[in-house]
């Protein structure tokens, strides 16, 4: 557990009846914490009681946990990504399909909304996967793009407040049954992208917000803390910990779900540090420049890990600024009506929205 300013930490779970005396970790280098937990079992439910550096307790779940409880509750699940994957043959073809020159036509879906059981219940993964199939395929789409699927307390931001960078959100099931939804996509021959967000997250106490008692994942200055549309906390990229948080995360989704390519969102609100702000209310860069250049050479390094861990996946960049280096193209919206769209990386998509947004 990275938390350099904490005064204590220990795990608390089922298995110690959430007492905090009886796992303790101990500091190490690099402000990382460690500790072994022998009675932890598969499915368990656990948090981090971390004493900050204000010398408050603050119980918190873990931010790399794969799996949580279904929200409202927000404890951490002890899981694994155990799972036998079938779609070897759409993994053999993938860059050829998806490569600069492929035709590609995304049907962008919110699983929560796009279809709900008789009782106006969610459907699981594994319950969503042939509807979902035959839909796309009678339209003639090429990929799906699922909106968020991490972890995110608040149903209503759609996925885009996420606390769990590495939990695919309980709503719908288990992480395999997510797997097995992605497997039945890829051997249905459609790819399937998902929808990322590295530049804010909520407020919410149990997730990153003031973690060890200190900004640790957020930027403490005030003109670069907050994201002043969506009341959520700027993470601050200059920190190598932080960078390597998002990139990990990122090619966890790739390595360990088997998706075809991520998009990033918010990309415009992180490459200027203006954005969304009035005079006095931003801090320049070194140079003077409203350029975040911490983010610039974060969503670099993302693009040169992607393609060099996962080669034929795509990054598609939600920017709406015509940006250098990103490529301009239309963008189809459920409606039917178009607007502008960038996208980053080797690729120029056109992407169709299966829901109102």
């Amino acid at each position: 557990m990275w938390a350099p300013n904490a005064r204590s930490i220990s795990v608390i779970g089922e298995w110690n009846a959430w007492d905090a005396a009886r796992d303790p970790l101990h500091p190490a280098r690099g402000g990382v914490w460690t500790g072994f937990v022998p009675a932890a079992r598969r499915g368990m439910l656990y948090k981090f009681r971390i004493v900050g550096a204000d010398g408050v307790a603050y119980d918190k779940a873990d931010p790399h946990a794969l799996m949580s409880e279904t929200p409202p509750a927000t404890a951490s699940v002890v899981w694994d990504h155990a799972y036998e994957w079938g779609d070897g043959t759409w993994l053999a073809r993938r860059a050829e399909r998806q490569g600069p020159t492929a035709p590609m036509a995304i049907y962008e879906v919110h699983l929560g909304s796009w279809m709900r059981g008789p009782g106006g219940e969610h459907l699981s993964y594994r319950a969503v996967a042939p509807k979902l199939i035959a839909h796309v395929r009678a339209l003639g789409f090429t990929h799906v793009e699922l909106m968020p699927l991490t972890e995110h307390p608040f149903y209503g931001s759609w996925g885009y407040q996420a606390t769990g960078y590495f939990a695919p959100t309980r709503r719908y099931g288990e992480p395999q049954e997510l797997m097995a939804l992605i497997d039945a996509l890829h051997q249905a021959g459609i790819g399937v992208i998902l929808d990322w967000v590295p530049a804010h997250f909520p407020n919410d106490g149990h997730g990153l917000v003031h973690f060890d008692g200190t900004h640790l994942y957020e930027h403490a200055d005030p003109r670069r803390e907050v994201h002043p549309d969506w009341n959520t906390m700027i993470f601050n990229l200059a920190r190598h910990e932080v960078r390597s948080f998002l990139l990990s995360s990122a090619l966890m989704w790739l390595q360990a779900f088997h998706i075809d390519g991520l998009r990033v969102d918010a990309v415009a609100s992180m490459l200027y540090l203006d954005y969304s702000r009035k005079e006095g209310q931003w801090l320049p860069n070194h140079l003077g420049g409203r350029e975040n250049l911490e983010a610039i050479e974060f969503l670099r390094a993302l693009n040169q890990a992607i393609h060099s861990e996962v080669p034929g996946a795509i990054v598609i960049a939600e920017e709406s600024t015509a940006w250098p280096g990103c490529r301009t193209r239309s963008r189809t919206a459920g409606s039917g009506s178009t607007s502008s769209g960038t996208w980053a990386g080797c690729t120029t998509r056109c992407a169709t929205s299966g829901a109102t947004r």
